[in-house]
């Protein structure tokens, strides 16, 4: 069962460097209403936005130093 995802209607998600790299929709996110998944460049900037959800993932600390 899916009891402990979440439906994507957050529209700000915080991720931290465990979570690189970054995908929409993530693994704690229910399947029903989730798009095709995208990968997301976070780490020069420290946001990204989905392109088909439109939601705003922040990494937590800002841009990762020394990634590419």
């Amino acid at each position: 069962m899916e009891e402990n995802k979440t439906e994507n209607r957050q529209r700000v998600i915080e991720v931290t460097a465990s979570d690189l790299p970054l995908h929409c929709p993530m693994p704690s996110q229910k399947l029903w209403n989730a798009h095709p998944r995208v990968f997301l460049p976070i780490e020069k900037t420290g946001e990204s936005l989905c392109p088909y959800c439109g939601t705003l993932y922040k990494l937590k600390g800002g841009p990762a130093p020394g990634r590419h």
